[in-house]
C-alpha cells in the first residue's frame, strides 16, 4: 500500500437532521407569531417588553440549573444576574464606540 493511498479524502456522508412530525406546526405557530409582534402598536411592544423579559430569564435560569445541578436557587440568580452585568457591560463598551 502507498503512502497515497492514507493521502485520500475520507468519504462524505450528509445526514439530514430528522424532523420532529410537529416541526410544521412549530414553524406555523412562530410564523403567526412574529407577524402579530411585527403589526402590534408601539405601546403594546413597550408593554410586552417586561413580561418577554421574565420569560427569557425563567429559560436562561432552566439552562443555569441544568448546567449547574448542584446550585441552589439563589446560586443558580447569581449566576443569572452575573449574566446580566456582563451583557450590560458588554453593550455599553461597543455603544461608547
Amino acid at each position: 500500500m502507498s503512502d497515497d493511498s492514507f493521502k485520500e479524502p475520507a468519504a462524505s456522508y450528509e445526514v439530514e437532521p430528522k424532523r420532529s412530525e410537529f416541526a410544521p406546526l412549530i414553524d406555523e405557530l412562530y410564523r403567526e407569531r412574529v407577524l402579530r409582534a411585527r403589526s402590534a402598536s408601539p405601546e403594546n411592544k413597550i408593554l410586552a417588553g417586561q413580561p418577554l423579559f421574565e420569560s427569557a430569564c425563567e429559560i436562561t435560569l432552566l439552562g443555569i440549573r441544568h448546567d449547574f445541578p448542584e446550585y441552589t436557587e439563589e446560586q443558580c440568580r447569581q449566576v443569572l444576574r452575573d449574566r446580566l452585568a456582563m451583557r450590560r457591560k458588554h453593550e455599553r463598551k461597543h455603544d461608547s464606540h
